[in-house]
């Protein structure tokens, strides 16, 4: 089945149509800059752009960067305030003129890929699906069951502040930090979710993971650790397959 996916994050919004069955992108990724503020008419109006980009006529699936319950969003995370309780899925339906959208976790929807198509496939017990951006997104995956809505970036730090302002991609760009620095920052991360979690392994994606090979010598924590297949396509793929399934 082929079905259009757009992945909304903190600084851009990414699509491409993509072959379901086998995870291919059959278009060029096209990415349009997240809007500033990103609320919900403003994101609600480049995701009718992306649409038109692509002169798609039918369903779509979409990765959403913080919480969602049944379409609805349940936190605004690094978006606007204004996002809080909107029913993403409708909205995005009425300014596209009815085409049916299908919604969830950014992170959930990339292991979703990663899980059946990538570096996951066949892995047993708990595997995270980490992606390093804006924030810090998880999904976790059970004997490749998908347990939704796991927010392990706004686990608490230090002084009251989350951990993905401390160790996100986002973190390394605004302070400035070497490789190194950063991955020693990850590293914290990684290993505090070992004590809680116990995890077969992670998958890491998003942007940085392209430079794994360079910081992978900082990381201490011994769980096995895989670079996403799809890397900073995963939620593209991911959110597709979901609108695939959910769709029928």
């Amino acid at each position: 089945m082929k079905v259009l996916g757009i992945d909304i994050g903190g600084t851009g919004i990414k699509a491409a149509i993509v072959d379901t069955k086998t995870g291919e992108l059959l278009t060029e990724r096209h990415r349009i800059d997240t809007p500033k503020p990103a609320t919900p008419k403003a994101v609600a109006k480049v995701i009718n752009d992306m649409v038109k980009h692509f002169k798609w006529k039918k369903v779509v699936g979409c990765c959403f960067p913080t919480i969602i319950v049944n379409g609805q969003c349940k936190h605004h995370g690094n978006l606007s305030k204004e996002w809080l309780e909107v029913k993403v899925d409708k909205l995005f339906k009425k300014e596209c003129d009815g085409l049916p959208f299908y919604v969830s976790n950014d992170a959930d929807l990339a292991g979703v890929a990663e899980v059946n198509l990538g570096a996951g496939k066949d892995v047993k017990g708990k595997v995270f699906v980490i992606t390093l951006g804006t924030g810090i997104g998880s999904g976790l995956f059970y004997n490749g069951k998908l347990i939704p809505n796991v927010e392990l970036g706004h686990i608490y730090h230090t002084d009251g502040k989350i951990i993905e302002k401390f160790a996100a991609d986002s973190a390394r760009k605004r302070e400035n930090l070497s490789l190194e620095e950063w991955a020693k920052r990850l590293d914290v991360f990684l290993n505090h979710v070992k004590i809680l979690h116990t995890p077969s392994m992670y998958i890491l994606g998003g942007g940085i993971s392209k430079k794994y090979e360079k910081f992978k010598d900082h990381l201490t924590v011994d769980v096995p650790i895989k670079v996403a297949k799809f890397k900073n396509n995963a939620g593209i793929i991911g959110a597709a397959m979901f609108a695939s399934k959910e769709s029928k």
